[in-house]
């Protein structure tokens, strides 16, 4: 008997995150830098329930939207460093923000400790749908015939839309205006009332708009297919090199969080992006379960970090 529950014991300890000893029986809160509805605060109440599952702890969801994400980021950094708090966001606030702005109140190499990359979203390019344009092609071609720049919308300045604008303009030349918009929701809104003639946007913001037949998808900024959008090629497959966009969603928490921490976080969102049903409600909306390793979430933040500072600075790009 005793071996038996020594041995239960033994596993239970082995299945329990190593939280630190102030931070037991407590909730996770998980602050996303969007507001609540939008794509990046959609997928964090998605994995929530889940996610605490797997930690064993009630996971909750803290909007702090506001400064591209400089109100959450800075909510988090000055948090414990328990795994009590959480920061989720997205590329913008995590790796273009440096390059855009002189100052910024955080440092993502000085004040967070990545955990894992959540999820990818292809930026696709789209129409309104009465558009004579069958795809990208033939959007560039129609815009270099036209005496004057075509409006072009971005969900704001500085912004993954944005950039994947310049990267096109630079990639082939198109005749395009760039149009800064404050968020998608009015940029969608105003290319379905063919106020400006084209945008780029995440496939999980989007979809709802082209299953309705509202707009019309071009083509995706992206090396493969879209599972949601299968019948869309890609800007590649249509001859239109260089376009290289993710609006990456990850998960960050403060820094000098312990590494047991970090694992057993890291190891819950792989589990929970592993779910089939959370797999298949997130790429049914146009997102893709993209699990990582802190090492290579890391990787990949100073990757895109560098990448987006040089063409932000080659394009003279100043924030609002």
């Amino acid at each position: 008997m005793f071996k038996t529950t020594a041995c239960c014991a033994g596993l239970l300890l082995a299945l329990t995150p190593m939280w630190p000893a102030h931070a037991q029986n407590k909730t996770t809160r998980i602050v996303v830098s969007f507001t609540a509805g939008g794509p990046v605060d959609a997928v964090a109440r998605t994995i929530s329930e889940r996610l605490g599952k797997e930690l064993g702890r009630t996971v909750l969801i803290d909007n702090k939207p506001g400064a591209n994400g400089a109100i959450g980021a800075s909510e988090v950094m000055k948090s414990p460093a328990d795994g009590s708090t959480l920061w989720f966001t997205s590329v913008g606030a995590a790796a273009i923000n440096g390059g855009l702005y002189e100052k910024l109140p955080y440092s993502m190499t000085r004040d967070f400790a990545p955990v894992s990359l959540v999820a990818n979203n292809v930026e696709l390019m789209v129409t309104y749908a009465s558009h004579p344009a069958k795809n990208a092609a033939d959007f560039i071609a129609l815009s270099k015939q036209q005496p004057n720049p075509t409006p072009f919308a971005s969900t704001g300045t500085g912004s993954i839309p944005h950039l994947a604008i310049e990267q096109l303009v630079e990639a082939t030349g198109a005749h395009l205006l760039h149009v800064p918009y404050k968020g998608a929701a009015p940029a969608i809104t105003d290319l379905m009332g063919t106020q400006v003639s084209g945008l780029f946007g995440d496939v999980a913001g989007l979809l709802p708009a082209i299953q309705g037949g509202r707009l019309k998808p071009l083509g995706l900024a992206s090396g493969k297919r879209h599972p949601a959008l299968p019948e869309v090629k890609t800007l590649e497959e249509q001859g239109i090199k260089g376009i290289d966009t993710n609006n990456w969603y990850a998960l960050f928490a403060p820094a000098k969080t312990p590494p047991e921490v970090i694992d057993a976080l890291n190891k819950a969102v792989r589990t929970t992006l592993a779910d089939p049903a959370i797999r298949d409600k997130l790429l049914k909306a146009g997102t893709e379960p993209a699990p990582s390793t802190p090492q290579e979430l890391a990787a990949l933040q100073k990757k895109d970090a560098d990448k987006w500072a040089g063409l932000i600075k080659a394009k003279n790009i100043k924030p609002d």
